[in-house]
C-alpha cells in the first residue's frame, strides 16, 4: 500500500490519473499478485485508488463516506460521545461558514439559501426538512472553496442522520423548530451579505441550541 501511494507522490500523479497493474507492481516489488491485490482492495475501499473490472486501476477521489464511517465507529464503540462530535462540528463549521462568506459564488449562496427556505416550505415533513438541513451544511462547506472543509461536513452526515429527529422532536414546541430553521435562514443571509463575522456568530447559536435539544433528549 506504501509503494503504491510512493508512486502516486512521486510522479505527481493526481485524480484519474492511471496507476502500474497488479501484474507490474508484483514484479517491481518482487511480491505476488496476491498481495498487490490486496493491497489495491485496501486502497480502494479508503477512495485512494479506483479499481474497475476491465480497466486499469486509477487515482482516486478523496471521498466523505471513508470517515464518516470513522465517526459512527467512533460513537458506536463509545470511543467518542456525540457531544463531541457535535463539538468538533461546531469548531469546524464556525471557520466552514467564515470562509463561505467570503468565497461563495452568487449561484453557491443562492443554493444555500434556497436549502433553509425549503427547511420551512416543509417544515411539516421533518424527514423532509431534515434532508434539507444536511445538504444545507454541505452546501456551505462546498461554498467555502477548501475541499477538506467540505470533505469533513459532509462527513458528519452519518452521525447527523442518528440525532437529526430526536433532537428535532426534542424541541418543547414549533416555535422552537422554527427558531432552528431560522437560524438556517439567518445564516444563509450573512453569507449572502458576505458577512464572515455575523455568519460565524449565527452558526455558534445554532449549534449551541442544538447541543441543549439532545441534552434535553439526554443523548449527550
Amino acid at each position: 500500500m506504501r509503494a503504491v501511494t510512493d508512486h502516486i507522490r512521486i510522479g505527481r500523479l493526481r485524480r484519474g490519473d492511471t496507476i502500474p497493474s497488479e501484474a507490474t507492481l508484483a514484479t517491481e516489488l518482487d511480491v505476488s499478485r496476491t498481495v498487490v491485490r490486496e493491497a489495491y482492495r485496501s486502497l480502494s475501499t479508503l477512495g485512494i485508488i479506483d479499481v474497475g473490472n476491465g480497466r486499469r486501476a486509477r487515482v482516486g477521489s478523496i471521498d466523505n463516506n471513508v470517515l464518516g464511517m470513522v465517526f459512527d465507529h467512533a460513537v458506536q464503540t463509545d470511543q467518542a460521545s456525540i457531544q463531541q462530535i457535535y463539538d468538533v462540528r461546531r469548531t469546524i463549521e464556525m471557520r466552514t461558514v467564515a470562509l463561505a462568506a467570503l468565497r461563495r459564488s452568487d449561484r453557491e449562496a443562492h443554493e444555500i439559501g434556497r436549502f433553509a427556505a425549503a427547511m420551512l416550505e416543509d417544515f411539516h415533513t421533518p424527514d423532509r426538512v431534515m434532508e434539507h438541513d444536511i445538504a444545507f451544511h454541505a452546501a456551505i462547506g462546498r461554498a467555502s472553496r477548501n475541499p477538506l472543509f467540505a470533505l469533513i461536513v459532509s462527513s458528519f452526515e452519518v452521525v447527523t442522520r442518528q440525532t437529526w429527529r430526536i433532537g428535532w422532536t426534542s424541541r418543547p414546541s414549533d416555535a422552537d423548530r422554527l427558531n432552528s430553521v431560522d437560524c438556517h435562514i439567518r445564516i444563509a443571509a450573512a453569507i449572502t451579505a458576505g458577512d464572515q463575522h455575523l455568519a460565524e456568530a449565527t452558526m455558534a447559536e445554532h449549534f449551541d441550541k442544538s447541543v441543549k435539544a439532545l441534552l434535553a433528549a439526554g443523548i449527550v
